[in-house]
């Protein structure tokens, strides 16, 4: 019988890609979507596209995923339509751009951290009981590298507090998941750095940073660029295919990010007597 998804946030960009690549392979979808109702019919058409080419099945669902009575909505639609529950991919989020929203409203701080943190942990109770029946559950939960970085370097213009201190609470739920769902269900992070529609050219956000912060954000990333949406859907792919000994972990698709930009300096020549022993070496008579 054919696996089925959720996967949330899929309207466009990252979560969209997500659920085509899942259909491609036959897997059948609950997509769900909030806003950016304006690229609501071409999803449509690309998922039609793909239902009619692949044979998986989607439906698509509106719904709020900070209220409960919405995420049970979510869930029971994928096992009273397709009958199980396979995948999930933890993809809601809110990312708070510190040039677009300024400081903090209260109203801001908690949508950030509901939509963030409580819409995952709304989901993943809602799943777990249906996830334990598959021979080979599967939990993604998509976060960012705010969770690591907070509010500091050329990403300061870019984190947000709460984005950044949610994000890190994803990672101990990550761990916390695993135990739960273990040994069924695999629960994994993936954590992203600069993507081109999160945090990246194709955001709101990225247009509104001057040519030195964007410049300041690419020096230092390692590979010199953004990510882009192929880069994402391999990472999904070795997760929910390939990864079948791995839970509880996190993996980091920043381009080196995190590591920086910072060149290694040649190795110098040092002020060490060329008579003292090396590595290896024996102790000269009369030392």
């Amino acid at each position: 019988m054919p696996k089925v998804a959720i996967v949330t946030g899929a309207i466009r960009g990252i979560g969209l890609t997500i659920a085509k690549l899942l259909m491609k392979r036959g897997i059948s979808c609950i997509v769900t979507y909030y806003d950016w109702l304006d690229d609501l019919d071409l999803m449509k058409r690309e998922l039609d596209a793909l239902k009619n080419a692949s044979g998986a099945d989607y439906i698509s669902i509106s719904a709020d995923l900070r209220k409960k009575e919405d995420v049970k909505v979510v869930v029971n639609s994928a096992i009273s339509r397709f009958g199980r529950l396979d995948i999930l991919i933890n993809n809601i989020e809110r990312g708070g751009w510190p040039i677009v929203h300024g400081p903090y409203t209260k109203k801001q701080w908690e949508l950030e951290f509901e939509t963030t943190v409580t819409s995952k942990w709304y989901l993943f109770n809602e799943a777990i009981k249906y996830l334990k029946d598959s021979v080979d559950g599967c939990v993604i939960n998509i976060t960012s590298i705010s969770g690591l970085t907070g509010r500091s370097g050329p990403a300061g213009v870019i984190f947000n507090d709460c984005y950044s201190l949610s994000n890190r609470a994803i990672g101990l739920l990550t761990e916390q998941w695993a135990k739960i769902g273990a040994p069924n269900v695999r629960v994994n992070e993936l954590m992203l750095g600069f993507f081109e529609t999160r945090h990246g050219p194709k955001t709101r956000g990225w247009i509104l940073l001057d040519d030195n912060q964007r410049k300041a954000v690419i020096d230092h990333t390692l590979l010199k660029r953004t990510g882009n949406l192929e880069d994402i859907k391999k990472a999904v792919e070795f997760l929910v295919f390939n990864a079948s000994f791995m839970t509880g972990q996190r993996i980091i698709l920043d381009g080196g990010y995190l590591l920086g930009g910072e060149c290694v300096p040649s190795m110098p020549k040092g002020v060490v007597d060329p008579n003292e022993p090396t590595f290896g070496g024996s102790i000269p008579p009369g030392k």
